[in-house]
């Protein structure tokens, strides 16, 4: 078939990618100049199955109830005049129970470890450069008490596969010993071997080259204004190049899902969550961090993506709005330089925010709504990265007709 994937992002790329290897003809719709332009620039490239647990928990409410007062909370929520973030909110709120954190805590570790299964695949089979470090992930604690939580609250999954390994200070250091100087301030941590990180920007924009020259289409520099449909289907995409037809679609907008679906009459349970990120260059510095890590008190996660590192922190309920100021970034860079002060050149800093597609269980949309050629893709919150390659495989098995790898019990509405 001829199949047109309405996203460049790694969502997109990826599922054209798994498209393409069936045998279907690609066409992907980007707005932006290059592929992976947004949300999938700047996240903090950690394939992270042990980072699967959900955000709409029991605690949620209360550290979003707080941050209306408190400005250094890792979830914070802005009143806003826009009606969709108090209906999303509501169905979040409903999501926050004990009994459905973990159902879907252990949903969402299925897809991520299976996506991370997909991801080796593809790398098997192709050559890619994406600063890959698959050294694991530590996700350390700043106290005790913590540590000892944390350990209990890993306890779930490791129970459906996990592989961790609980490390005191000495541990910590000995893992990475460029946070020697820092390890009187860290109790111990918990290291996941199996997870590991790379640039998704990077990776992205290979495998759409390599899509390009295997004959699919990457229209970069194209914009959607609307779907056009007859009966039951979607006729064609309307674009401000002209108009694009298939015999397939995949909805794969991030962010920018919901909008495109409403006016196809089609409800999302999608909300942008506004991250930070800080992308700094190494420079000469002696002690850059060896793996990524996760300060688990601050919620700061640190990548090295070879000559640079990737600091992110921080979710923000502030709508479609990507505006920021430096002083945003103060507590990150802060906490990254007090854990790696002679990691980076902190003063060259780029500095960049984004939007994260959340559903309110966070677990993506799949399948078909209504429509019965278009197909979603969408909604893969904070770990997209992570979900990307399991998800695009699922979706291109849904359109073949064949029953995925995975159960989908709990993941296809």
């Amino acid at each position: 078939m001829r199949v047109i994937v309405l996203g460049g992002g790694v969502v997109g790329v990826t599922t054209a990618y798994q498209l393409q290897k069936d045998g279907h003809e690609v066409v992907v719709l980007e707005r932006q100049p290059q592929v992976a332009a947004e949300t999938s620039w700047g996240n903090a490239g950690m394939i992270a199955p042990g980072h699967s647990f959900v955000w709409s928990s029991p605690k949620a409410p209360m550290i979003l109830l707080k941050s209306l007062v408190l400005k250094d909370q890792a979830l914070r929520f802005k009143l806003s005049a826009d009606p969709r973030l108090y209906s999303w909110s509501w169905l979040f709120l409903m999501e926050c129970t004990a009994e459905k954190a973990r159902r879907n805590t252990l949903l969402k570790h299925r897809l991520a470890a299976y996506s991370q299964s997909v991801l080796h695949e593809v790398i098997a089979d192709e050559q890619i450069d994406y600063d890959r470090n698959d050294r694991g992930i530590l996700y350390f604690h700043r106290s005790q008490q913590a540590l000892d939580k944390g350990v209990e609250h890993m306890k779930l999954l490791e129970s459906d596969g996990q592989e961790i390994r609980v490390l005191d200070r000495d541990g910590v250091g000995a893992l990475d010993p460029s946070l020697a100087s820092a390890k009187d301030k860290i109790a111990g941590g918990i290291y996941c071997p199996t997870d590991e990180t790379g640039d998704p920007a990077k990776f992205t924009r290979a495998l759409a080259a390599k899509v390009a020259e295997r004959g699919g289409e990457i229209r970069t520099d194209t914009t959607i204004t609307g779907i056009e449909t007859s009966g039951d289907g979607v006729t064609e995409v309307l674009t401000d190049k002209g108009s694009v037809k298939g015999d397939a679609y995949v909805l794969a907008l991030g962010s920018y899902s919901p909008l495109i679906a409403k006016a196809i009459g089609i409800s999302l349970p999608i909300y942008p969550i506004k991250g930070y990120s800080l992308t700094i260059p190494v420079g000469n510095r002696p002690h850059p961090p060896t793996i990524a890590s996760v300060d688990e008190h601050n919620l700061v996660a640190i990548s090295r993506f070879g000559d640079r590192i990737r600091v992110t922190a921080t979710a923000e309920f502030a709508g479609y709005d990507t505006s920021h100021k430096p002083a945003d970034f103060d507590f990150m860079k802060g906490v990254t330089q007090e854990l790696y002060p002679e990691g980076a050149d902190y003063d060259r800093a780029e500095m960049w925010a984004g939007l994260r597609p959340m559903t309110p269980n966070n677990l993506p949309e799949f399948g078909r709504r209504r429509l019965g050629n278009l197909y979603l893709n969408t909604g893969h919150g904070h770990i997209g990265w992570t979900m990307s390659h399991g998800s695009a495989r699922i979706t291109a098995d849904l359109i073949a007709g064949r029953r995925p790898a995975i159960s989908m019990d709990g993941l296809l509405n």
